[in-house]
Formats: structure tokens, C-alpha cells, sequence
């Protein structure tokens, strides 16, 4: 049963090379600026909600509105920069976290094109193979080990309407 094809992207040599040197650009221009937190760190820092972002902004209004309030041991220099880099960022983030889901996205359908193609590919050398078309034995025996083990048929079922024969009657 034939499927349809649900992308169809190419890149150019040009593109590619274009995309990573603006990668490059950007990883020059964070080196040394940006934080790696271990997974330990990330839940004890955690983020802030969109509550306490109006807290901090609320608090920020009123640090220029009432200097003589700021306490002498805040570094209220710091905290400004703190608060325009962390602006600066996720203005940024934002865009690239677009970016990445994009790519992500066109990344599965790309992946769901290739593994029903790759499917259909080997059913057609199991057929071929029963059929002792010369030269399909090997390809199918071992294209058919990512769906047969020792321990039996595989636990990796293809989407539902390609489970491959030897596992539908198994």
C-alpha cells in the first residue's frame, strides 16, 4: 500500500555551509558568556514563572523609583546588568527555540518518510527473496534481524499497518 510522502526538503552545499557558519558565529559570540549547569544545578537554580518575572520587574520599578530604599550590600549596578543580559537572552532564546522546533519537526517527518520507505524496501526483498530472486537472500536476512532476535520478535514494532510480516504472525 503506497503512502504519501509528507515532506520533501533539500539543502544546498551553499545553504549547509551558510548554516554553519552562522552556528559557528553564534558559539563564538557566546563562548565564554553562557553556563553549562549540571542537572544537579538546573533543579536547584530552577526558573523563575511568569509571576515572579513581574515580581522582579515589579521590584526593578521600584529600586529606580526609591533609590534611597536599595540596601546598601545590593549591588544594584549588577542586578541592572543581570536584568538587561537576562532580557538580551530571552528575547534570543525565543527565536532559537522557534528555529529548533521547526528543524525538530521537519526532522520527524523526514524520519517517517525514511523508516515507511525503508519498510516498503523490506518487504519487497522478503517477497523477492521468497521468490529466490538472486542476490535478495543476504539483503534480507540481515535487514530482517532489526525485526527478529534470539528472545523472539522485536519489541520495536513498526506504526501500525507496517508491521512487518514476521512479526504479525508470530
Amino acid at each position: 500500500m503506497a503512502f504519501d510522502n509528507l515532506i520533501s526538503v533539500s539543502f544546498s552545499n551553499e545553504d549547509l555551509a551558510a548554516l554553519d557558519q552562522s552556528i559557528q558565529s553564534i558559539e563564538n559570540i557566546l563562548s565564554g558568556k553562557t553556563i553549562n549547569l549540571t542537572p544537579d544545578q538546573r533543579q536547584q537554580y530552577g526558573r523563575i514563572a511568569e509571576q515572579n518575572k513581574l515580581f522582579v520587574n515589579k521590584a526593578k520599578s521600584y529600586m529606580e523609583q526609591y533609590p534611597q530604599h536599595v540596601p546598601g550590600f545590593l549591588d544594584k549596578a549588577e542586578f541592572d546588568r543581570d536584568y538587561t543580559a537576562r532580557e538580551q537572552v530571552e528575547g534570543r532564546l525565543q527565536r532559537l527555540a522557534s528555529i529548533v522546533e521547526q528543524l525538530s519537526d521537519t526532522k520527524v517527518l523526514l524520519d517517517h518518510d525514511n523508516y515507511h520507505n525503508s519498510i516498503t524496501f523490506y518487504r519487497n526483498v522478503k517477497f523477492l527473496s521468497g521468490e529466490n530472486v538472486p542476490g535478495t537472500n543476504v539483503v534480507y536476512d540481515e535487514m530482517k534481524q532489526f525485526f527478529v532476535s534470539a528472545a523472539g520478535p522485536s519489541t520495536a514494532i513498526p506504526p501500525s499497518g507496517t508491521v512487518p510480516e514476521d512479526q504479525e504472525k508470530d
